[in-house]
Formats: structure tokens, sequence, C-alpha cells
């Protein structure tokens, strides 16, 4: 399937742009806002898709607000009166140290009567470093890119990141009280868990140093010497009460984004089957699993007769054995390529609704039976290029990479595999 244009390629990017539809902050806004305070209202937001998030609130809002959100290099939007912050993603900087200053400043000297609304989404972690005393910005640094490369699932690394934060698990939410805290939250994160999400800087609830040690030591992974000691000495400290100012509302998730492409398939005459919309694992086994159910599905037409597309989201990971280019997303669609060797009726798109797929420019893949084959004549081995995670040189070899550009939300991966040929419009 070289042709960029092809009809495949083409109803498969039309999924993921239905699936992004989906969560358009403008959209799922809408009737999700509170009411007004008697008070100020405060609007504070993190993630990739916060600048478009607050955008949208301007439009809806017709009340007195004012505010600060953050946001990834170049994911910035245009705001009237909430100013839009750019921090780096997915290891932290300077800017966002400085980021995370100002949000805890716009939530100094709140009374009950006043109001914050948090618009939080994926990407918020790394985008608000705001290390305790006794670490500073260049541990973050080391434990952030340690995470990256250890495989471990986004719940895991989001538990960790708690632990080294004044911001993160519900800590913005104390230091607002005791105004109402609304967090509006867009998940990008299996099961939907909204203290998972951005590591939770305004949803209360976070593991113990202790707990978060053990699982530390239960995955073997190796994280840099003044974290650890800082998380052991973290043990000793007594526990906090979490405050009651908060109120919380998942208004996006995979799972509604999964749905809305199934629909859009179905009204193009082709079946739809989802998954799951919580799928964890490392990206080249998970691909491998997929590969096996789309084969099965071309040879029994199991659970729906071709045409099918099967669909799943949730998030992936990579452990970095070296240094090649590629995220998650990519490393899934060169397994899954290499899974679907041959198979000519089979199709597939793996990317990431947000635009970018991993610290690439695009958001993710696109793969056919005949991939590989492609791959090899343009002198590029796909397995090595797997085991170097070199994934993005591959794709790009065959001119198969998906490019959106940032997309204003965030709810994960998004996985289609087309099994058969489109109905004839």
């Amino acid at each position: 399937m070289s042709n960029l244009n092809s009809p495949k390629r083409q109803f498969l990017a039309e999924l993921f742009h239905t699936a992004v539809a989906a969560a358009d902050p403008r959209l799922i806004l809408k009737d999700r806002l509170p009411p007004p305070p008697k008070g100020r209202t405060v609007v504070i937001g993190a993630g990739k898709g916060a600048a478009q998030l607050a955008q949208a609130f301007e439009a809806l809002w017709p009340h007195p607000y004012e505010g600060v959100v953050v946001t990834r290099y170049g994911y910035g939007a245009v705001c009237q009166r909430i100013q839009v912050l750019e921090a780096a993603h997915p290891v932290p900087d300077q800017a966002g140290v400085e980021a995370a200053r100002a949000l805890q400043g716009a939530l100094q000297g709140l009374g009950p009567e006043d109001q914050v609304i948090a618009l939080i989404c994926g990407g918020g972690s790394s985008l608000l470093p705001a290390p305790p005393e006794g670490l500073t910005l260049e541990d973050l640094q080391a434990l952030n890119s340690a995470l990256l490369a250890s495989g471990a699932p986004i719940s895991v690394m989001n538990d960790i990141r708690k632990q080294f934060s004044t911001v993160n698990g519900g800590r913005l939410a104390e230091l607002a009280y005791p105004a109402q805290v609304v967090s509006l939250v867009v998940s990008d994160v299996p099961g939907d868990d909204p203290g998972a999400v951005a590591s939770g800087p305004t949803v209360p609830g976070r593991r113990s140093a202790g707990d978060v040690l053990e699982e530390v030591a239960a995955r073997g992974l190796e994280l840099p010497p003044r974290c650890m000691t800082f998380l052991t000495e973290a043990m000793l400290l007594p526990s906090l009460d979490a405050p009651s100012n908060t109120r919380t509302d998942v208004i996006a998730s995979a799972g509604q984004s999964l749905a809305a492409a199934a629909k859009a398939a179905r009204a193009r005459g082709v079946n739809a089957w989802i998954l799951s919309d919580a799928i964890e694992g490392e990206a080249r086994d998970v691909a491998l699993v997929h590969a096996a159910l789309a084969r099965q599905a071309a040879q029994s037409g199991f659970p729906h007769r071709a045409p099918l597309v099967l669909l799943s989201g949730g998030e992936t990971t990579v452990t970095l054995r070296h240094k090649g280019r590629g995220g998650r997303n990519s490393e899934f669609a060169l397994s899954l390529a290499l899974g679907l060797e041959g198979q000519a009726e089979i199709a597939a798109l793996a990317a990431d609704t947000d635009g970018i797929d991993g610290s690439e420019e695009n958001a993710g893949a696109f793969v056919d039976g005949g991939t590989t084959r492609a791959m090899r004549g343009a002198g590029v081995d796909p397995r090595g290029a797997l085991q170097r995670n070199d994934a993005y040189g591959a794709f790009a070899a065959i001119e198969a990479l998906f490019q959106t550009g940032p997309t204003g939300t965030n709810v994960n991966d998004f996985r289609a595999i087309l099994i058969g040929d489109l109905p004839e419009s």
C-alpha cells in the first residue's frame, strides 16, 4: 500500500479524525461547566490539549475569570484572558518549573466563595515539574528519562512522579483550599482514573512512599540514586488528609472516541469490533496479539465477516534497548507489520490522538501486508529496525508515516486494523 492516497489509508485516517473530533474541547466542555461562583473564577490547566481547552472555555464562559495553563511547545492557542505558557515534554525543563510556579501563584489567597476550574489532560506530568526541597530540576529530568525508558505502565510512572512533586497528587487542590476545585479531565490513561491523568495535580489521592518503593522493587526499576534516597526518607513523613473541596469529571476518553470511530465505520458499511479501550503492555508484544487476531478474523470471519475494522485504545509502552527514533505507536506499527507479512487483505493505522508519537513529529504510521517487503526494497531491515527502536526511520523510508500536527486533544493511542476491501460508495 505504497500509495499515500489509497482508499484504505484515507478510510483509516478518517476514523482517526473521527475519534479525535469526539474529544474536541468545544464539544466536550459545552455541557460540563459548573455554575458561576459568588466569588472569583480562576482557571488553571496542564497537558498537551490544555490551551485548546482554555480557548474553548473562553468561548463558553460569559462571566468574569482569570487563569493560566501550560502546554507543550508548539501546542499553544490564542486566549483572551487566560495566560498560555509552553514547556518541554516528555522530559521537563526550566520553563515547566516556572509554569508550575505560575499555577501555584494563581491559587494564592482564595476563599470559600471562589472557584477553581482545572482543565487537565495528558502530558501534564512533565509540563509541571515542581521539585520538592532537596531535589532539583536535573533530578526530575533524570527520573523522567529513566521512567520513559523503563517500559513501566503509565499508571506506575505517575504513581512514582507524584512522590517527587509539590504540585501533583492533588497538591494544587490543597493549595486552593477552601475554594471549590472543579477538575474537568480528558483521560489518556487506561481505566480512566482521573488521578492518573497528568499525575492528578487537582485530584486528591496518592500512594504512600512505602507502597511506591515496593512497586519499584517488584518491577526492578532503576531510579536515580538521589530520587531513591528521597523516596526512602519520605517514608518517615506523616500522611496528610485529602481536602474535601474537589469535584472531578472525566469529560472525554478513549472509549468515547473509539465508539465514535466504530459508528463512522458502520455508516460506511464496514463492521467494527472494539477490542478494548484500555490495552497496556510492551508495544511490540501487543502488536503481535493484534496481528494474530487480524489474521484469524481474515480466515474465519469472527466476530463479523469482512469488511471488518478492529479498533483499540489504551497506552502501550516501549522498553528502550537502543537509541533509535520512534514512539510507541510507530513501534507497535512496525511489529504489527512483521506479524502481518503477506496478508494482502489487511491494512492498519496506529497513531497517538494528540498528533505526536513520543517526541517525533508524526502521529504514527500506516501498515499493510506489503510493508516489510517495501522496507527491504528501500534498504531497511524491519526486524533490525525494531530491535534498534528505530521504527520512525523504517516508516520514513517508505513514506508511511502518518502526520497530522497537534490535534488539540489527547485520549491516547488509536489503532485501527481493516480486514477486507471497502464497500463501493
